[in-house]
């Protein structure tokens, strides 16, 4: 790497919103906002916490039939 043309590599700390868990890490976002909000993480996404979602997969087939049928 060029030493002078990337972004400093600092602490940052990422907070899951939906859970509440924080991570310390490091990231390129910089050191002006040390805490970024998170949406989802690997402590509140259903593949690695094991809780599945339903959805409704049948509504969204009967829906598209009735909007478009079959031609």
């Amino acid at each position: 790497m060029k030493p002078g043309i990337h972004p400093a590599y600092e602490p940052v700390v990422f907070r899951d919103s939906a859970s509440g868990t924080a991570f310390l890490t490091r990231s390129t976002i910089g050191n002006t906002y040390p805490v970024v909000d998170v949406e989802i993480s690997s402590a509140s996404h259903p593949f690695y916490t094991g809780t599945a979602r339903v959805l409704d997969t049948a509504g969204r087939v009967e829906k598209f039939q009735r909007r478009y049928g079959a031609r």
